[in-house]
């Protein structure tokens, strides 16, 4: 993929209705849609402070594609089933986004790769998981496809870093995984 062909193509139809589903599964699917919306709102702290055209530039194809995860996500899971912590995903995306704008683009990058990455082993924890109970087949293609655009994301990032980060950029990313960490726990339950 490349920045020209940032998408997938069209994401698989979720045909699976909410109130089939496990409680564990519920519970995963709050807390992708409570990290979606952190996503979206972390390129809008990036879109709301950073000047630079390259971070821009990356940061609106991105929030572009964050916020059709969200979407699918919302279009799957009733309100009622959502975390009742948003306001405190979104504010804490902005900050997520908003924060290393402040250092420039190395930090911005370097905040992307470390929330993708998560991302990344908490999408495939969750199709693992309904890999080995053989269930929603339909489901776990639409967690592949976020996940895959999620990765490029991460990839890029990467790729855009212009170097290995120094140490307090590897602090600030532990900081953003264990943050990450720590709001799906919450999201899952409440």
């Amino acid at each position: 993929m490349n920045a020209a062909t940032d998408a997938l193509p069209s994401p698989p139809r979720v045909t699976t209705r909410p109130d089939a589903l496990p409680a564990w599964l519920i519970g995963e699917l709050r807390s992708d849609h409570a990290g979606e919306t952190g996503a979206v709102m972390i390129y809008r702290g990036i879109l709301a402070v950073s000047r630079d055209a390259g971070v821009r530039h990356f940061s609106e194809r991105h929030k572009a594609t964050e916020q059709g995860h969200l979407d699918l996500l919302e279009a799957l899971l009733p309100p009622a089933q959502r975390s009742r912590l948003l306001p405190i995903w979104r504010v804490a995306g902005w900050l997520t986004g908003a924060i290393p704008s402040l250092f420039g683009p190395r930090a911005v990058y370097a905040t992307i790769d470390a929330v993708e990455t998560f991302v990344d082993h908490h999408y495939q924890d969750q199709i693992d998981r309904l890999d080995a109970e053989a269930i929603h087949p339909d489901i776990r293609a639409l967690l592949e496809h976020c996940r895959l655009e999620e990765v490029h994301h991460r990839d890029e990032a990467r790729d855009l870093g212009d170097a290995p980060p120094g140490a307090l950029l590897r602090f600030w990313a532990g900081l953003v995984g264990a943050g990450s960490k720590a709001a799906v726990s919450a999201a899952r339950r409440i």
